[in-house]
């Protein structure tokens, strides 16, 4: 590992020399991409010097420990007591930078949420369940961008939405989103105040570009239509909205937003790349897990990951086993606790395998 962090840091330096090339300005691009680098290191190279100094105080405190002046002694005993257990939190940090990043981590996302079995409750949750999405998106500043509805005819209800989130790391934090959540309430149409169970699905695919899938102008059969729903006269009487199919792998996307169709086309083929990509990267995993003869989540949307009670105000996540009684406040968006546990295990599950690995 030691090996791995004293190349590292040489790489960063050699990239600081760079960057303080003056000529390097004139080219943006380069700038840019030798900037990039330099700071996607900089917390695993700041993390190891601070290792590096504590290991060194170590050192120092033991060899002052060999004199006989009692009063050095104690000093070095007192900085050793302190510096010791800084140590091994470090070094299990250093472990955690270490590990391969996830090349998506850093991609905008398409979100897509589909009601499933409840009928109109679930519609209506998918509807709280993308308002909560909303919310937490706002607290990171991120950018949401509706990209298709389809209302239930009923209350607010949603059958399925699909829009994409644009920030910084975005699918970092919400991959782990995607699958099957429950909901287990008294819906408002029942009488005798029984508590019924709906679900819905949600899909959380990093947006790729051109250059990350190809796709051939022949595999593509496009259609235009009539938009529906919110957008004023001039939208509903124009053929502005698109569907696109894939012919290959039978994938339809649509978008219906803009009142221009050339805007439509751009951002349903945005979705399009983006479920391709997600179709070939689980062939991939599929053929990886099989290899492995193990895996840590599929992530697979037919996966229940979270029930959302509400009765009880509870949110059970089952992958990881975490319950929350704040149910009311996840649902105006204070999902980061959640999250942040989620990013915890499948980190520690990750250092596992590499270690076993090791």
């Amino acid at each position: 590992m030691f090996d791995r962090l004293d190349q590292l840091e040489a790489r960063y330096n050699d990239l600081s020399l760079q960057m303080s090339d003056p000529t390097l300005v004139n080219d943006q691009k380069k700038f840019q991409s030798i900037a990039k680098q330099h700071r996607d290191m900089e917390p695993t190279v700041e993390k190891f010097r601070e290792y590096r100094k504590i290991k060194e105080g170590i050192v120092e405190a033991k060899t002052m420990l060999a004199e006989t002046d009692p009063e050095i002694k104690a000093m070095a005993q007192e900085e050793l007591t302190a510096l010791e257990p800084r140590l091994e939190p470090i070094e299990d940090a250093l472990k955690v930078l270490l590990l391969p990043k996830d090349p998506n981590d850093e991609k905008n996302v398409v979100l897509e949420l589909r009601a499933g079995t409840g009928g109109d409750e679930a519609a209506l949750f998918v509807a709280e369940v993308f308002r909560m999405y909303l919310r937490f998106a706002e607290q990171h500043r991120w950018k949401v961008e509706i990209l298709s509805q389809t209302d239930s005819g009923i209350g607010h209800g949603l059958k399925d939405v699909t829009a994409i989130i644009e920030g910084d790391h975005v699918y970092s934090q919400l991959k782990y989103e995607s699958g099957v959540h429950r909901v287990q309430r008294v819906p408002a149409t029942e009488t005798q105040g029984r508590v019924h169970t709906s679900a819905i699905t949600v899909a959380v695919l990093p947006e790729v570009e051109e250059v990350d899938i190809k796709i051939e102008a022949k595999d593509l059969r496009i259609d235009t239509f009539c938009s529906s729903g919110p957008g004023g006269q001039s939208v509903n009487t124009t053929y502005s909205a698109i569907r696109i199919t894939h012919l290959p792998t039978q994938t339809v996307v649509s978008c219906q937003d803009e009142k221009s169709q050339i805007k439509n086309r751009e951002k349903a083929m945005r979705v399009l790349r983006s479920r391709l990509y997600e179709v070939e990267a689980e062939r991939v995993h599929q053929i990886q897990a099989k290899e492995r003869k193990s895996q840590v989540g599929s992530g697979d949307r037919s996966e229940k990951i979270r029930t959302y009670n509400f009765p009880q105000n509870r949110l059970t996540d089952h992958r990881i086993g975490l319950t929350n009684h704040q149910l009311a406040m996840v649902m105006e968006g204070q999902l980061q606790p959640t999250i942040d546990a989620l990013v915890a295990h499948y980190t520690a599950e990750k250092l596992k395998a590499e270690t076993t690995a090791a």
